[in-house]
Order: structure tokens, then sequence, then C-alpha cells
């Protein structure tokens, strides 16, 4: 249960979007895909990364990079690697003992280097763990997840980052009170919308299709915090795959316009639009990042107008911890995560 009341009163000064990219390559799907199927599923994984950043430096814009701590090593052992001795076997015998330049699908350090350097500043926070095992695996004992999340946090800081915000694997939420211990400041909550609450069901698909296809508003966020010093900011929206067999269904103008309609309630709300992706979401077709450019555009352009401002989570989870005792009037809601469903007030 959050810390504060049900019934809490906040508002920014204008409109929030946060951009938050689980940055995980083959990591995210060791236990579903060979490199081989993964390579086919998303052509140019690699280079999508480096893409991404340059659209982002190019726009501006700082995002947030939750990134698997495996890939940040120089290297590893694979199974027999001492830092995955606290792992269940059957989650690490696919990961090969190698280098970026003999496995870069596993292992990019070079990639770190570029985000370091990038301008404007990218926040680069914590996806999943060392190896983005999931944390309501029947295997995820608390001392296998605390064994995962501190791996993964000592893999970051040998690269120099001191993760504050984290990324649960596939959004299994799990062992929150772990975080804080570990330096986490702020994760990503689970997606608001319902069809997103319904998990990968049938009726989970179904639901998220329909919504896709009424091209329906994302619900604008608001911070809660779960525990003292740990603020939940859950994700409005996820991208809906963009595969041919998904876009012969619903085309990539379904992406863009709920993508706008996301800032604009935000807007409309002084809330936050968070939209998430993976980074190699946008190889998926061949027009994966024009697409992506015109969601950028639609973002500057608001940005620009003064509408709403670009921040990053540890940006956002800051800003809380200084306003948390000065509650701010003219929009009430109930916090996501508790069950309540959102009272919301345009700002006048």
């Amino acid at each position: 249960m959050p810390v504060e009341s049900n019934d809490v009163c906040k508002q920014f000064d204008r409109g929030v979007v946060i951009l938050s990219l689980d940055t995980e390559q083959i990591w995210g799907y060791l236990d579903l895909l060979n490199e081989a199927q993964f390579q086919r599923r998303y052509p140019d994984a690699l280079g999508a990364h480096s893409k991404l950043l340059a659209c982002l430096a190019g726009a501006g814009i700082s995002a947030t990079w939750f990134m698997v701590g495996g890939m940040t090593l120089h290297g590893s052992e694979g199974p027999r690697d001492r830092r995955m001795a606290g792992l269940p076997y059957k989650w690490t015998a696919r990961i090969p003992a190698g280098v970026e330049e003999t496995a870069p699908l596993w292992y990019r350090q070079s990639f770190v280097e570029k985000l370091h350097a990038a301008r404007p500043r990218q926040e680069i926070g914590l996806h999943g763990g060392l190896t983005h095992f999931i944390w309501t695996d029947p295997e995820a004992t608390r001392e296998v997840v605390d064994w995962e999340l501190a791996e993964g946090v000592k893999a970051l800081r040998q690269v120099l980052v001191r993760p504050l915000s984290f990324s649960f694997g596939r959004e299994q939420e799990a062992h929150h009170d772990l975080l804080p211990a570990h330096g986490i400041r702020c994760y990503r909550g689970r997606t608001v919308a319902p069809a997103f609450q319904l998990g990968p069901t049938v009726f989970g698909k179904v639901a998220r299709l329909l919504d896709e296809l009424r091209r329906s508003t994302p619900r604008p966020v608001w911070p809660e915090q779960t525990l003292p010093g740990l603020w939940n900011i859950p994700s409005s929206l996820f991208l809906y795959p963009i595969r041919p067999s998904r876009t012969r269904v619903v085309g990539l103008r379904s992406r863009i316009e709920r993508f706008r309609r996301g800032v604009e309630a935000a807007v409309r709300y002084r809330g936050i639009f968070h939209f998430c992706l993976h980074p190699e979401n946008l190889t998926e077709s061949p027009h994966g990042f024009a697409m992506f450019e015109e969601m950028l555009d639609r973002l500057i352009s608001s940005r620009d107008r003064g509408d709403i401002e670009v921040l990053t989570m540890g940006e956002v989870a800051a800003r809380m911890e200084r306003a948390r005792n000065t509650p701010l009037p003219n929009l009430c809601y109930s916090p996501l995560g508790t069950g309540a469903t959102n009272a919301l007030t345009p700002v006048k």
C-alpha cells in the first residue's frame, strides 16, 4: 500500500512527458528466443540503440534508459561466472561466455560509453537486474531476487553509473522493499490502462488491440510514494508492436495518434504522459524510425510552445521529494496502483 493517503491533491506547473526505454537486447528474450530467432525478429537491433540515441540528441531530449546490468559487462564466463552464481541455472544456462567482440547481442559496453557522452544528458537506470530475471518466477525467492538486483547495481557502478531508477522485467513487480536498500529511488510501475492490467492473457491481447483500433487516449499518471523515499511512476503507454502481422490490422498511424493524444492529455490535466518502448521494437518495420521521429516532432512542438516539459524518471522523483510536504491545489486524484480509479479535473 502507498505511504500517502488515497486522496492526494497534486499538480505540476504544466504537463510532463517521460520517455523510458527498456534497453535489454537479447537478455529480455533469453528464455524465449535464440540468437537467430532474435535477429530475424529484430533486424539491426544493435544499430537501433545508436540510431535512437541520435534521434533524441538531435531533438534535444533526455530519456531514461533502463539497462540490463549484463549489457554493461566487458564480458562474462556465462553460467560459470561468479556473478551468476546466486541465480537459477535454468535461467543462466543460455547466457554465453564471451565479450562484446564475440557476443555483441549480450555485451555492449561501447554503447554505455556513448550514453555517458551524449548531450543532452541521458539517464541510465537498471532494468530487471543483472540478467533480466523475472521477479515473479517460481524460483524467484527473496535471496535470488536480492542477488539479481545487487549484481545488476554493481555492474552499472563498474561503468560509473549509480542507478536511481528501475524497471521490472515484463512489468512483473515484486519485492519493492529491496529497491531502496540498493539505492533505487523510483521505479516504473505497471502500465495503468485496463488492457495492460489484464496481463498477457487472451482478454488482455484483445483489449490492447481494441485500444489501438479506437486510438484511445492514454491516461496521464502521477507519482505515488510506495515506501518512504521510493516513488512509483507508472507507464501510461507501451508502444504497440509494429511488425507486419500487427500493422496489417492496425496501421502505424494509430501509434502516432495515441502518442499525440497522450501528450495532449498531460497538458490538459498537468499530469505525466509516460511513454515506453524497447529500442529494438523500432526495427520491426522499415518505417519504425520515421514513425518515432514524427512522434518526436509533435513532442518538440508542445515543448517549444511551453505546454509541456520533458523529464527523466530521476528528475521527477527528485521533484516529488522536494515537494512531498507541499500538496498543490486544483487537481485531485486517487494514486494509481491502489485499485482506485482516477477522478480527473482539467486544469483551467
